[in-house]
């Protein structure tokens, strides 16, 4: 029942464009606005007091949450599968060519904007051509401690001491109303979960018989972590993957209904709910879009729990 659902939500919002609506999204019919629902004439759920069609913001609405929610959340969970797994696997113990800490460097100076950027373009420029020297000599350059393990649970720990939506918000007001921007900050902030678990299970895994088999083998040790350990640290991606969807949808629809990250001519349901505000009298504006979040939201947490259960 909930693939059910949520494979009919997708289908909708991938369909969206060419689906036979009585009226397009962003379009007002200024001679009925606030219109109930369920009586004479072609607003089937009625419209919002600018006069929109209520289903095809539904329509649409469900289109941004899906191509919005769905990328970040897959986005975090391969962030904090990359980082967790490595962190697990390594801990502080490896250790890197002096060109990748200076190419490092050289691009966090430009990116930061540091007095005379040229220099730290200049860093990473002669760090590059050390890394490229470095990958096939490696006993060219000394090589320095990455403290990998401290670095992805400070990160992580940094990001979870601020509340998440005072974060999200912060962040989503900073780079400005966009779909790309805002798909990036959602995924920036829900990474560290996704790492935690993937860690956890890592520090699990590397001490099984088969990681220690290859190891022994003389395999290097980044196959080993990739072919072997990583298909199994990632096990519990599988619970969180969903729970990690229902808790973007939520916050997405909590941005939108506050007015942040989208533009005001996307369509989205927490916008539709936000605009009920202007008529308190039109119920259909918080009924419709509220039972798709509750649903959605649901059986997302029953696909979360599921594997659990068995």
């Amino acid at each position: 029942m909930a693939l059910g659902w949520l494979a009919v939500v997708a289908l909708v919002a991938v369909l969206a464009p060419w689906l036979p609506l009585p009226f397009p999204p962003g379009t007002p019919d200024l001679a009925h606005l606030n219109q109930a629902p369920f009586v004479q004439g072609r607003h089937w759920l009625g419209t919002d007091p600018q006069g929109q069609d209520v289903l095809s913001v539904l329509v649409f609405g469900a289109r941004t949450a899906v191509l919005l929610t769905f990328p970040s959340a897959f986005l975090a969970a391969f962030i904090g599968a990359v980082a967790g797994g490595a962190a697990g696997f390594w801990g502080n113990t490896i250790r890197v060519a002096a060109p990748y800490w200076l190419l490092v460097a050289g691009l966090a100076w430009w990116i930061l904007a540091l007095p005379w950027p040229l220099l730290g373009v200049g860093i990473a420029g002669v760090a590059a051509a050390g890394v490229v020297v470095a990958a096939r000599h490696r006993d060219a350059f000394p090589m320095w401690p990455l403290p990998l393990n401290s670095a992805v649970m400070g990160a992580a720990t940094v990001l979870d001491t601020v509340p998440r939506l005072v974060l999200v918000v912060a962040l989503a007001a900073g780079t400005g109303v966009s779909a790309g921007g805002l798909l990036a900050v959602l995924a920036f902030t829900s990474w560290p979960a996704a790492a935690r678990m993937v860690r956890a299970q890592m520090l699990r895994v590397r001490t099984l018989p088969f990681v220690e088999a290859a190891q022994a083998t003389g395999m290097p040790a980044g196959r080993v972590w990739l072919r072997h350990a990583m298909p199994h640290a990632v096990t519990p991606l599988r619970t969180a993957l969903p729970l990690s969807l229902a808790s973007l949808l939520a916050l997405e629809s909590t941005l939108s209904f506050l007015g942040i990250g989208l533009p005001p001519n996307v369509a989205s349901w927490g916008r539709l709910l936000a605009s009920g505000r202007d008529a308190p009298q039109a119920w259909w504006l918080f009924l419709f879009p509220g039972i798709l979040l509750i649903i959605s939201i649901l059986l997302l947490h029953t696909l979360g729990r599921r594997p659990a259960a068995r």
